[in-house]
């Protein structure tokens, strides 16, 4: 099996960096430096050093109080990492049976290191899935991304059916609690009420009515 890839080599650090303008840029339309710093916990002046870097690079394009956007080897390089990323969740889930909550942290781990031949042998060996445990489209080995239009959970109406699409995947507690919730990709869910001032929303899941915060609906993401 191989698979034929354009994208420049670029290093780790790197890789984190276009994972990260990615993720932002495909909910702002934009990524800007201090949110970028947020989010890999760097200071931004350091930020601002990667972002001229990854700019000269021609990874991505920066223009000042604008932000900074992918260019089209930016986002090859960046769905690559993502697809490295998702593909081996799949795997510990489905092959190796670890718990959704764990496979997170491993997969930051080792999507580096691992191989575009190995990351396409772990797919085909579980069935090429097309999302990860968390319910993320995994991007194919041509660096195309399925997509899918979702709406935070936070911002669905009384009354309202929807289905659970993809959950955040970075706070193992957090996922630990949806689970006992029954709140996973796959499973529809209505909004019973919303109470005011930020207080919680009821949700009923099959059988059962559950509350949660308006934080939490907020990293839920659904289809109508």
């Amino acid at each position: 099996m191989t698979a034929v890839r354009a994208t420049p080599a670029v290093t780790a650090p790197v890789e984190d960096y276009l994972k990260v303008i990615f993720e932002l840029e495909s909910v702002a339309g934009v990524a800007g430096t201090n949110e970028i710093a947020a989010e890999l916990g760097f200071a931004p002046a350091s930020v601002s050093g990667m972002v001229r870097r990854l700019a000269e690079q021609g990874l991505i394009t920066h223009e000042r109080y604008r932000g900074v956007r992918l260019t089209k080897a930016g986002r090859k390089a960046a769905l690559r990492t993502i697809r490295r990323h998702r593909v081996i969740e799949a795997y510990l889930t489905r092959a190796l049976g670890y718990p959704w909550d764990r496979v997170h942290d491993e997969a930051e781990r080792l999507e580096h290191a691992a191989s575009d031949e190995l990351i396409d042998r772990m797919a085909a060996a579980i069935g090429e899935p097309t999302t990860d445990p968390h319910g993320a489209p995994i991007p194919t080995r041509e660096g195309t991304l399925d997509d899918q239009p979702v709406h935070p959970l936070a911002e669905i109406g009384v009354g309202e059916r929807v289905t659970i699409q993809r959950v955040g995947d970075r706070d193992p507690g957090q996922l630990r609690y949806l689970a006992e919730l029954g709140i996973t990709p796959g499973r529809e869910v209505e909004v019973v009420s919303r109470a005011p001032f930020d207080g919680p929303i009821e949700l009923r899941v099959g059988r059962a009515t559950r509350a949660i915060g308006p934080a939490l609906a907020k990293q839920i993401l659904v289809s109508r």
